[in-house]
Parts: C-alpha cells; sequence; structure tokens
C-alpha cells in the first residue's frame, strides 16, 4: 500500500533504483520504491558489472554477495573470425575486483532487492506512475487508480521511456530515427572459446558480442537490421556462423530466451528539475558496446542516493545541480565511446585490415592497453582524491 508520505519516492525498480533506494536506506533515510510492473523480470539486458562499479557497491554492502552469484571474465578478446585482433587483460587493473563479472541483470537486480530488504525497504508493486506536480515543500505522484503520495524528493530510475523524466518536462537529446536494432539471447552452446573471457567479434554484417555466464550459459548480443521479436535457434546459429570461429564453429544446443531491443544515443539535458532527479537509463540511454550502460546508472544510484542524503541531513540543494554537472559529462563521454566502439565494429570491408592492424597494435603496447582495461572498467571514473562520494564511510548513519 502506498504511503500518503515520504522523504524520497523512486520510480523504478531496476538496478538503478535499487542502488538508490539502498544507498539512502543505508543513511537511514524515509525511501518509498515503486514500479510499474507485478514482479521483477527475469530475464534482462546487462551482463556485466565492471571492477570500479563492484569497488561503488561495496560502499552498500552489495559487492560480496554479487560476485558470489558470478563468473570473474579475466580479460576481453576482439577477434575478426578466428583471428584474434586485440586483447585487453584486466589481471593487474589497480582494484580490489581485477575482473569483470558477468552476471545476469535479474540477479543483480536480485542482491539489491535483498540488501533494501535488510535495511527496511521493500519494492511496491503495480503502481504506474500517471502525473507529477511540484510545488516549494516538494512533489505529489499520482498513480493509475488514483493513488497519490508526497514527497520531498522524486528519483526518476524508470528507464529510456521514463514517465518521471517526461513528467518533469527534461529533454532527451538525440537522433529521432529507429534507433540501433539489437537480438539479445541466453544459450547453451558448444564451444572451443575460453570461459573465462568475453570476446567482441567483428564483422562486416555488425558486432556480435559472446559472453559467458555461470552455469555454462552463454550471452549473445548482435546487431541485425531489424531484429524479430522472438528469436530463434535458427537465427542465432546463422549469426555466428556468418560472424563466430570458423575453424571451430560454435553450435547452439538450446536457447534459454531471447529477446529484441532498439537503443538510441541520446542523454538528458539535466538530471533535475527542482525536486525531480533522473538517474540510470532515464538519464542516458547508449549503444551496449563495452557493456556501460548499467554499471554507470548503479553509479549514478549511489552518488545520487548520498548526495540526497546529505541535502536531507541539511546540505544545501545546489549539490543536486552538482550531481547533475558531474553525472552528465560521464553519460556524454560514456555514450560516445560506446558509439566509437559501434562504428568501429562495422566498418566496411576495405577498411577491416588496417582497422585489425591498428587494434592489434594498441594491443601490444602496454600503456595503451593499459589505458584501453581502465577505461572498460570504469576506474577511470574513480575520483582522483578521496572524498565523501568515494569514502567507504560517506557522511551519514550508515547501517
Amino acid at each position: 500500500m502506498l504511503p500518503e508520505r515520504t522523504d524520497v519516492l523512486v520510480v523504478g525498480a531496476g538496478p538503478t533504483g535499487l542502488a538508490t533506494a539502498a544507498t539512502l536506506a543505508r543513511h537511514g533515510v524515509e525511501v518509498t520504491v515503486v514500479d510499474r510492473l507485478e514482479r521483477p523480470p527475469v530475464t534482462s539486458r546487462a551482463a556485466v558489472v565492471h571492477a570500479y562499479t563492484l569497488e561503488v557497491l561495496e560502499r552498500i554492502g552489495v559487492a560480496a554477495p554479487l560476485v558470489a552469484r558470478g563468473l570473474r571474465s579475466l580479460r576481453f578478446r576482439v577477434r575478426d573470425r578466428d583471428r584474434v585482433v586485440a586483447t585487453i587483460g584486466f589481471g593487474d587493473l589497480p582494484s580490489a575486483h581485477p575482473y569483470a563479472l558477468m552476471v545476469s541483470q535479474a540477479q543483480t537486480e536480485a542482491v539489491l532487492a535483498d540488501r533494501l530488504a535488510d535495511l527496511g525497504g521493500r519494492v511496491l508493486r503495480a503502481y504506474e506512475l500517471t502525473g507529477l506536480d511540484h510545488d516549494a515543500a516538494g512533489a505529489v505522484a499520482t498513480f493509475a487508480g488514483g493513488g497519490t503520495v508526497r514527497a520531498r524528493w522524486v528519483v526518476g530510475a524508470d528507464g529510456m521511456h521514463s514517465r518521471v523524466r517526461e513528467l518533469a518536462g527534461i529533454g532527451f537529446g538525440g537522433p529521432t530515427d529507429h534507433g540501433e536494432s539489437f537480438v539479445l539471447a541466453d544459450v547453451r552452446v558448444e564451444s572451443a572459446l575460453p570461459r573465462d573471457e568475453v570476446s567482441l567479434f567483428l564483422a562486416r554484417q555488425g558486432p556480435m558480442v559472446w559472453a559467458p555466464l555461470p552455469g555454462g550459459v552463454v550471452r549473445l548480443v548482435a546487431t541485425v537490421a531489424d531484429a524479430p521479436r522472438d528469436p530463434d535457434a535458427g537465427l542465432l546459429q546463422a549469426l555466428l556462423d556468418e560472424r563466430g570461429p570458423t575453424r571451430r564453429p560454435d553450435r547452439i544446443t538450446e536457447v534459454l530466451w531471447s529477446s529484441r531491443f532498439r537503443i538510441h544515443h541520446r542523454v538528458a539535458e539535466t538530471y533535475r528539475n527542482g525536486p525531480m532527479l533522473l538517474a540510470g537509463d532515464a538519464a542516458h540511454v547508449h549503444s551496449p558496446a563495452g557493456g556501460q550502460g548499467m554499471n554507470l546508472g548503479i553509479c549514478d544510484a549511489v552518488a545520487l542516493g548520498d548526495t540526497l542524503a546529505e541535502v536531507l541531513a541539511g546540505a544545501p540543494d545546489t549539490r543536486l545541480d552538482e550531481y547533475s554537472a558531474a553525472r552528465r559529462p560521464l553519460a556524454e563521454e560514456v555514450a560516445g565511446f560506446a558509439d566509437r566502439l559501434t562504428r568501429l565494429a562495422t566498418l566496411p570491408p576495405v577498411a577491416r585490415p588496417l582497422r585489425n592492424v591498428l587494434l592489434g597494435a594498441v594491443s601490444a603496447v602496454p600503456p595503451a592497453r593499459r589505458r584501453v582495461a581502465l577505461r572498460l572498467s570504469g576506474l577511470t571514473h574513480r575520483p582522483a582524491q578521496p572524498d565523501a562520494a568515494r569514502s567507504p564511510h560517506p557522511a551519514g548513519p550508515p547501517r
């Protein structure tokens, strides 16, 4: 049942919304999380949690249980069919997590939800936001069926088609076309590819990601001209045949689930309008190349949760403008990085030999290889000096 009032209303119970709520609850803030779905999804796009994100999650007590559910990927390889074009290792990352953690987004959400429950919070489900009005005291959210909640702050963590962003009147810049079309699937496959590394196959038809998950599962993500609603084993096998290894080709033995999605490259004009704030996909969307989207959203969430807790404890609300000013450029940079990776993967055949030579040269130079590893891991976003946003014991009464 919806409360009449709350300090913070978080709309959306994906990784971003749950991480925001857990951060706030850890500070002792009264937070209410709502989601329009009756139950959490069991299938989801994101499949990797990077080193810096794990460092951020350590601050809210989530990293260790999440690592226990995942598979550690020690390197990232770029391939052109059977040829390894570039190898980026994570073993020497300056982090307690020198790997990429391969884990389903559904598992990430489950761990975050458990942590929120440990802190006394929960998700209220099947509440669809229909209206949002604000005044000097905060905002009033209206839901389908007539229920209302007055909140001092509202966080839109409700994804690419964010209702909070729309009702807050925040622009979402980017192209107006239909966006890139992707096939997504979890499969079981007979393959000679190593199960401790992620492979990005570059092909004339488009890129394909081959990513191992726990339990012998492989996540496939590939661009296609117009993805069908439910990609079947035939289509997925055809993608492997045209883009994957040739000497020892993969063979799909089971499709666990499959889907499609489209992605634009968009970033919100601002992350704040009065008491209404944005984080995660509500604020930025881009190609999945590099596996950066969910990671950026989780880091948004913890930064926003810490900042909101400071404001509720008496800090000036201009701290929230600083949140927007700090996080938005990171989203622009990540979107650009993902776009460059996608363009690199889809170069015309005449440019592929030169591309492969250049990638190989980068991979062979230790400083360059390290820079790419730091970029993929998110560690380039780590603050240069310890501060409240990085401290293992941020301001406020942790629980």
